[in-house]
């Protein structure tokens, strides 16, 4: 074997790109063992070692991979010191293969950086008081700063370079280019702050409405953001409006499955009263309030029972409300309809007393959200809530009409125009010659 030896040297230096070709090969297994030894012996230690401490059960560092990614280092060391080794490499080739590799170093620990500070706020948003002290925001600041050094350091060192001269050039270059290109670089950190913090994606629904902008978002360019509005129109936002102005996103309703039902109906107020016993016995016939009304009349019972003074008035007793028996009944109705989604908030409430009557607000969600499905069952809701009212002595108030106006005078309202053919003439004059209902 030592003979061999002086042998196959001799054979390398008499042709010299074979002994090149050789070197590389060798050098770039190197790198490759070096990678894997690092990544399944390295990596595993660490494993272990952190199994050790309370960090082994937080998902979010296992999906970080810090780790991991400080390992890509050792491979780019060793092609950076073994690239000078390798005979009959050109000088040039040296350095380029140096060089990129320096800088890929450089990104590797700024990536890693980035992670460890992503890192640290998710552990800190888990504190007690993260809500009242968030870092998020200091936490950008910071990697802003990282990234900025990197892009520095990686371009010094791809041109070979002291960092201090390129710094030294840039600031005059830097000031140049945001008086030329300043709309340009406003929206160039505005889409990466809309991609980084996944503010807006194609296809959400957007409201603006101090530019008047309603509907999906079609494209996300550089500059301008195209908004599809509902009525087919086109706008074009500035991507930095998205960033300085608020917005709606409606993804969040989109993804949760439900969609808001908040609307009111409102009571005539003079139409609130007691029930009678027989009055609540009748309404017993609803189906959805046979055991609430059995167990109210219970609890009244006992009430009235140990209530001073209950048996001299009626005023000193407990009754129930028309309004009250009401809001119980559309609670129960909606507990039942198939469109409702039942695992989210559902509440029927009274709101302030206005002078366009008592506001019965019902707040709920639908399980579809798709716009057509949801106005229908908004309207299905409130078609049966406005004509069940009168069964429970109930008036919606609205504001006197012009028909109104003349029953009150005297004046027999305007017949209504016959426009179906089904009507006949004579038929049509007998109504409009009928007196005002008094």
């Amino acid at each position: 074997m030592q003979e061999q030896f002086p042998e196959l040297m001799d054979w390398l230096e008499r042709h010299p790109v074979s002994y090149t070709v050789l070197a590389l090969a060798a050098l770039i297994t190197l790198a490759w063992v070096a990678n894997w030894l690092t990544k399944h012996i390295l990596l595993r230690s660490v494993n272990q070692a952190l199994k050790a401490t309370s960090l082994a059960h937080e998902p979010e560092v296992k999906a970080l991979r810090v780790i991991s990614r400080l390992a890509h280092v050792v491979p780019a060391l060793v092609l950076t010191w073994g690239i000078q080794t390798v005979p009959e490499l050109p000088e040039a080739v040296v350095t380029v293969v140096q060089n990129v590799c320096g800088a890929f170093i450089v990104l590797t620990l700024a990536l890693a950086l980035a992670n460890v500070l992503d890192l640290v706020n998710t552990l800190w948003q888990k504190r007690a008081d993260a809500v009242q002290r968030p870092i998020k925001g200091y936490v950008q600041v910071v990697k802003i700063g990282i990234y900025a050094l990197a892009a520095i350091l990686m371009i010094a060192t791809l041109v070979d370079r002291s960092p201090l001269i390129l710094l030294s050039g840039l600031g005059a270059m830097a000031a140049v280019l945001m008086l030329i290109f300043q709309d340009t670089l406003l929206s160039l950190v505005a889409s990466v702050q809309l991609s980084s913090n996944d503010m807006v994606r194609v296809g959400d629904w957007i409201q603006m409405p101090q530019i008047g902008v309603d509907g999906g978002v079609v494209d996300i360019a550089l500059h301008t953001v195209k908004v599809q509005n509902w009525d087919k129109t086109i706008t074009n936002i500035p991507t930095k409006r998205l960033i300085s102005d608020s917005f709606r996103n409606w993804r969040g309703m989109t993804e949760s499955g439900g969609r808001r039902i908040k609307r009111s109906v409102y009571l005539d107020q003079q139409s609130i009263r007691f029930l009678t016993d027989a009055e609540a016995q009748a309404l017993s016939r609803f189906d959805v309030l046979t055991d609430y009304l059995s167990a109210k009349e219970t609890e009244l019972a006992e009430w009235n029972a140990r209530a001073p003074g209950s048996e001299r008035d009626v005023v000193n007793r407990r009754r129930v409300t028309n309004v009250g028996i009401f809001r119980m009944y559309v609670e129960r109705y909606l507990r039942r309809q198939p469109g409702i989604h039942q695992a989210m908030t559902l509440m029927v409430r009274q709101l302030d007393p206005t002078s366009d009557g008592l506001p019965m607000e019902i707040y709920c969600f639908t399980n579809t959200t798709e716009w057509v499905a949801y106005e229908g069952i908004q309207s299905d809701i409130f078609d049966h809530l406005l004509a069940i009212l009168p069964e429970f002595g109930l008036r919606v108030f609205q504001h006197p009409s012009g028909a109104d106006l003349r029953t009150m005078v005297g004046v027999a309202p305007a017949p209504v125009a016959a426009t179906a053919p089904d009507i006949a003439p004579e038929r049509a004059s007998a109504m409009a010659a009928r007196p005002a209902t008094p």
